[in-house]
């Protein structure tokens, strides 16, 4: 933490005392003790909200706009020290922190747009004595649970439209990575956005899910995490009848047809499975690749991840930091060691390394009834399964209950446009292995989710629709 040069962020990240401690999944090293809270005070944090959202409310979309703009500009100014605690807590590489930085400042740019372009309609009356419109209103508090994988863009991705629609926002981040969550919210501060505007609480997951899906006054609850623990809070926000956006589990299909360009395919397969060492929700999980196409696809994808290099992710040439704890990889190994015991063959060298690494892993001869085939891998492991027929590759894509993103390679576009088609997907990738982006809807299908995060859909999930209808009017 020595190394980060703002030193009012310094200071807001550090506490003194008991709290809750934070370590780098490189070397187990504290790095801090942040301030935690409790139930109580999360319930009376959200009562503040509610009166600021009121007053936030009425400002204009320009002033509105006008804050987070500032806000974007200091993220960028901060890019460094930002990249360097994420990397720090997370163990990302800092080449990826800094595109994550990047990431989401550009959500805040966006929806500091898209908030002045709240636009409501006129509706053709029935009647020449009636006017008929609709106006759009915000929610009210709304509240959110993000993610330790991405711990500045799931805030930003979420905070933005929310504060862009006229709401307040009160986030809980990850008890992993709390302190890029501090570091953001800070410049949010110093950019001029109002403390019962936005507020991050760190605690027990448990007692602030709680307080966020049951409280009354906190309108819209959005959570990107698991399946299991979404499906859970979906439930609890049902006695209030919230609104609520849900960024799930995913298990990405990654298809390499006869006709694809097989070059570009092996480079998006490196950029889609191991970016943040394969610790993404829309990380490719499992890779069908067709006959004839097969050996030279593999032979590429090993002499390309071979050439990665694991490592801390403070050190320029690392491509694969480590894994958030120890836990994670343990859980990863065994995905490893059970696809072994049925037959699955490792094909790129094999290396033990100590910590929290797990080294890039490629298997064949994958059974497509495998945990590692049918769950969510979160870790360097890329199972690749070969496949004859179209119809028989969309099949076993499609089967899964999760439906958030989807890749395939194809030069041809007869196929591209059936295949997108019938992949039961939010987010369809062709010949492209990274596809987020602020200006696009994000999300999934089935029990990936609800909801979407970005593009113009992203600001509609923060407001409500008021139809207004004026009568008694003469010609």
């Amino acid at each position: 933490m020595n190394h980060i040069k703002n030193k009012t962020l310094l200071a807001a990240m550090l506490t003194e005392g008991k709290g809750l401690s934070v370590f780098n999944p490189f070397d187990d090293s504290l790095l801090a003790i942040v301030k935690t809270v409790n139930q109580a005070q999360v319930e009376d944090e959200v009562l503040e909200l509610e009166v600021g959202q009121v007053e936030w409310q009425k400002r204009s979309a320009q002033d509105r706009s006008n804050l987070l703009k500032r806000w974007h500009q200091l993220i960028l100014e901060n890019i460094d020290d930002l990249a360097r605690i994420i990397t720090l807590e997370g163990g990302k590489p800092l080449k990826e922190a800094l595109g994550e930085v990047r990431y989401g400042a550009s959500f805040i740019e966006w929806f500091a747009e898209e908030g002045r372009r709240a636009y409501g309609s006129t509706i053709p009356s029935p009647s020449s004595d009636r006017t008929l419109l609709t106006v759009k209103q915000a929610i009210g508090v709304a509240a959110a649970i993000t993610p330790w994988n991405f711990p500045l863009a799931m805030i930003t991705r979420k905070a933005a439209p929310a504060l862009a629609a006229g709401c307040s926002f009160i986030c809980k981040p990850s008890e992993l990575t709390p302190l890029t969550a501090i570091a953001v919210t800070e410049l949010a501060y110093q950019a001029g956005i109002p403390k019962d505007v936005l507020r991050m609480v760190i605690g027990d997951a448990h007692d602030i899910g709680e307080a966020f899906t049951y409280h009354s006054s906190v309108r819209k609850f959005s959570f990107t995490g698991s399946t299991l623990v979404g499906r859970k809070l979906q439930m609890q926000c049902a006695s209030t009848i919230k609104r609520t956006s849900m960024e799930l589990g995913g298990n990405a299909p990654f298809v390499v047809f006869d006709d694809a360009d097989i070059d570009s395919a092996v480079q998006g397969a490196i950029a889609s499975k191991f970016r943040n060492a394969g610790q993404t929700c829309v990380c490719s999980n499992r890779f069908y690749v067709q006959d004839s196409v097969y050996d030279e696809f593999v032979e590429k994808l090993v002499t390309a991840v071979d050439k990665l290099t694991v490592g801390n992710g403070l050190d320029d040439s690392t491509d694969i930091g480590p894994l958030i704890t120890l836990q994670a990889k343990q859980r990863v190994s065994d995905l490893i060691r059970e696809a072994k015991g049925r037959g699955a063959k490792q094909i790129n060298k094999e290396v033990q390394l100590d910590g929290q690494f797990v080294a890039p892993t490629v298997l064949v001869d994958v059974e497509h009834d495998r945990p590692l085939v049918q769950g969510e891998i979160f870790g360097p492991v890329l199972p690749i399964i070969r496949f004859s027929d179209e119809d028989e590759m969309i099949k076993m894509a499609n089967d899964t209950i999760y439906g958030l993103a989807a890749y395939f390679y194809s030069q041809n576009m007869n196929r591209i446009w059936r295949v997108a088609h019938n992949l039961e997907y939010g987010m369809v990738g062709v010949n492209e292995g990274i596809i987020s982006t602020e200006v696009a809807p994000f999300g999934g299908v089935k029990q990936s989710g609800k909801g979407r995060e970005g593009g113009k859909e992203g600001l509609e999930e923060y407001l409500e629709t008021k139809y207004v209808c004026i009568g008694g009017l003469t010609n």
